[in-house]
């Protein structure tokens, strides 16, 4: 019975229902009366929970992009240089499954008008810089183009080209190899 369960489960229940939620319907688009429904709870049992909807929200986002610097973290493990990026960058690849992982970090960008919302994506994506520069020991312009490359997947991811049979939609699809990466320095970048 739904009224049963315990208290970190009832949150985990939450928390998986608001993913899905606040990933397709945003900061603002999202609904605590939809999330409580079908959870079989009280939007004042939300909020006492979590504060507030936008304090929901941004767990949620940063849950999503620790789970990217996480899996990131672990696969360049052991590793530097392009060995060390390539292995996060298969890793960045596989995690385009969670699609409402990165949902949620794209309406985290969205919501950026929010300074609050902006200050907690900001510190999550330096998070995911500092993994991505301190686990590969490699220059700036090669973590930004590096990352750069993820953020075209993640839109990709939200556009679901796996399903659009195009030229385009390949190219998009294309994995990145880490050989890619080597000619990109702050030397050949003047």
């Amino acid at each position: 019975m739904a009224g049963r369960m315990s208290g970190p489960e009832r949150r985990a229940q939450v928390l998986t229902i608001a993913a899905k939620e606040f990933a397709q319907h945003g900061l603002h688009g999202a609904s605590t009366e939809v999330i409580a429904r079908d959870a079989g709870i009280t939007q004042a049992y939300i909020f006492r929970m979590f504060g507030t909807k936008k304090a929901l929200f941004l767990e949620l986002v940063q849950a999503a992009f620790e789970r990217v610097s996480a899996g990131m973290r672990e696969a360049g493990a052991e590793k530097a240089g392009l060995e060390a990026l390539s292995a996060m960058g298969a890793q960045y690849f596989d995690l385009l499954a969670d699609r409402t992982g990165l949902l949620l970090q794209l309406q985290g960008f969205a919501a950026c008008g929010d300074p609050e919302v902006r200050d907690t994506v900001r510190s999550c994506f330096a998070q995911l810089w500092g993994t991505t520069e301190d686990g590969t020991g490699l220059e700036p312009v090669t973590v930004k183009t590096f990352l750069a490359f993820g953020m075209l997947l993640n839109a990709g991811a939200a556009m679901d080209i796996e399903e659009v049979d195009a030229t385009w939609a390949d190219g998009v699809r294309t994995r990145i190899q880490s050989g890619l990466f080597a000619h990109i320095t702050t030397e050949t970048n003047r």
